[in-house]
């Protein structure tokens, strides 16, 4: 079960087995080199850890236990947890500022505690099998345990909708993913799971709005968020794209270290992706020691193969193949490396939050006008082929979902088909209805204006089940550790209280940002539009052979509508829609299924 990941832990093993329990642990060394190792045990060794991700935190924390009377024989934030254990029990869990998964049992009690972090950066999974709980880092962990990987196909809908599994599902009948914020106890025969962390409550009609407050508010927790995540005992670095997120972090590393803050920028043939020039302007600027790197495109099926083996079940997000290509450069030099991921969801900086207040306006308009525009908009560009039919589709799209509910609206922006053609494509299925679980899922939220309820959306469904698994699996494919200042508890829980209008200025994306750590850097950044991190996929599907390939896909899932999959395949091909996203989660779905075929015969 260890071996099978040891990409994630390659400087060192660990277990303890004593009558029914069994920890594992791989070890990747970034704090306390020498005295760190795992599983560790308490002084009296009655609890025993193993424990994956970081306590940012641990140096406060080992004070505050000192004074309490606790010793300590190590530097290491592993045994701080157990500590923290001890004095606090399952409340631990709140005094931790980091990213973990971790196994916990406690002797005395006969329980074993299976922890994950608020926000989910740290991945676990779980099954009962044959009368076991059985749990590890990623399904291929517990697929080699024994437990066969059976498809539940009823989650393809909501598959081909979001482009990822949701938790506490996985792709498998009872696999599960423990729930970011989450915790399960073990006693005995009992399983209970517990939830630990939410997203504060917030008063809509009393937000935050003191904007100068706000800014220097949130450029102190930023600036702590950034240097509590530079503690080390290895190289680090941080991933440059050029965007604002990350020029703002090795902006503060720069102000933080005493010396040059190691960058990674990774660059394409293809201008468009291309923002190289970008980064070169921060790195310049702050001095960094910069490591450029040109992508070759892997052939689509080098591509297809790095995703299905280390995501272990569908996940459509192709933006994990660049994801993938700049942390295997990364970890040519360093072991950790700071990013910007998060920026987006806790400054509610994606452009389909312009798109929320754009509604709010839109709404306003004359009905007549409202529902008549977007069918002239598809008179007009039906003769129109490539870049400009592409470009009139978005504001056609944009046009439409703002004439829908919150829900609608959502599901209209987040699945790269339209909902119909999913429903056509899964018809010969029993499947979960994506409303289904979108309706049950947002019952738990108390916001009410659609710009808080995508906020709730973003940090509690697609950041830990979409954002944070793609960075997590293809860093770690590479033994690198990346940490990600933006997601400090500290800024989320501020950050929910903060009105749209401070956080969103007009029409300004991550206003916050702009303010208070924008005037560091270079002012053309400032002005660069929003680019994805991604990869020309609608380009790779005009291609025959794949079109070919799709028109025969009932050799491999006969339960899809070919017809509707092969309309999808030749208006991608021929210009008329950007299918590219869409194409590539069948191929993934198909790997899958066909890896799956391969091991039952």
């Amino acid at each position: 079960m260890t071996d099978i990941i040891s990409y994630r832990g390659p400087d060192g093993e660990g277990f303890y087995i004593h009558n029914n329990l069994a920890l594992g642990h791989r070890r990747l060394s970034i704090i306390d080199l020498n005295t760190g190792d795992q599983p560790m045990f308490s002084d009296d060794k009655s609890i025993i850890i193993v424990f994956n991700g970081e306590i940012y935190n641990y140096i406060e924390l080992k004070d505050e236990l000192t004074k309490y009377g606790h010793n300590f024989r190590t530097d290491s934030d592993t045994e701080v947890i157990i500590k923290s254990y001890q004095q606090w029990g399952l409340e631990c869990q709140n005094k931790f500022n980091g990213m973990w998964s971790f196994a916990l049992w406690d002797e005395k009690k006969q329980q074993l505690l299976l922890s994950r972090d608020r926000i989910g950066e740290k991945p676990l999974h779980y099954a009962i099998f044959e009368n076991t709980l059985v749990f590890g880092s990623e399904i291929k962990s517990i697929s080699a345990y024994g437990m066969p990987r059976i498809p539940n196909l009823e989650l393809l809908e909501i598959f081909l909708s979001l482009s990822y599994i949701p938790a506490p599902y996985t792709f498998y009948k009872n696999i599960y993913k423990l729930k970011a914020g989450h915790c399960i106890t073990i006693c005995g025969n009992e399983l209970m799971e517990y939830q630990y962390w939410d997203l504060p409550e917030i008063d809509e009609n009393n937000m935050f709005s003191n904007r100068n407050e706000i800014f220097e508010n949130f450029e102190s927790l930023f600036k702590d968020s950034v240097k509590i995540r530079m503690r080390s005992d290895v190289p680090y670095g941080a991933f440059l794209s050029g965007g604002l997120d990350s020029s703002s972090i090795v902006a503060l590393m720069s102000e933080i270290s005493s010396f040059p803050v190691e960058t990674f920028t990774i660059g394409f043939k293809e201008k468009y992706f291309d923002e190289r020039h970008l980064a070169m302007l921060v790195a310049n600027k702050f001095h960094t020691n910069h490591h450029e790197h040109i992508v070759e495109p892997d052939t689509f099926y080098e591509s297809l193969n790095n995703v299905v083996y280390h995501y272990d079940e569908p996940f459509g997000d192709s933006s994990a193949i660049p994801t993938g290509h700049v942390s295997k450069f990364a970890a040519s030099r360093v072991k950790m490396v700071l990013t910007g991921d998060g920026g987006d969801e806790v400054l509610s900086g994606y452009t389909i939050y312009q798109g929320e207040k754009f509604s709010s306006h839109y709404q306003k308009l004359p009905e007549w006008f409202r529902k008549g525009f977007p069918s002239f908009i598809t008179q007009f560009s039906s003769p129109i082929k490539g870049s400009v039919r592409y470009k009139l589709n978005r504001v056609q799209d944009v046009c439409y979902s703002s004439n829908l509910d919150f829900q609608n609206r959502y599901l209209s922006k987040a699945a790269s088909i339209d909902l119909p053609a999913i429903k056509q494509v899964t018809k010969g299925l029993t499947v979960f209805p994506i409303e289904e679980f979108l309706h049950d899922f947002m019952r738990k939220c108390t916001y009410k204006d659609s710009f808080y309820k995508l906020m709730y959306l973003n940090l509690k469904l697609s950041l830990p089940d979409d954002m944070l698994v793609k960075v997590d699996r293809m860093s770690m494919a590479y033994s690198l550790e990346t940490r990600t200042p933006f997601l400090d508890y500290r800024l989320i829980d501020y950050l929910a209280h903060v009105h749209k209008d401070i956080k969103m200025h007009h029409f300004e994306r991550k206003t916050i940002l702009r303010k208070t750590i924008g005037p560091m850097l270079p002012k053309s950044l400032l002005t660069a539009p929003k680019r994805g991190f991604g990869i020309p996929l609608r380009e790779w599907f005009k291609d025959d052979s794949f079109t070919e390939i799709l028109y025969n896909l009932e050799e491999t899932i006969p339960y899809l509508n070919k017809s509707v999959v092969s309309k999808i395949a030749k208006m991608n091909q021929n210009g008329e829609k950007d299918y590219g996203n869409f194409i590539w989660m069948l191929f993934i779905f198909k790997k899958i299924i066909e890896i799956g075929n391969e091991k039952k015969s």
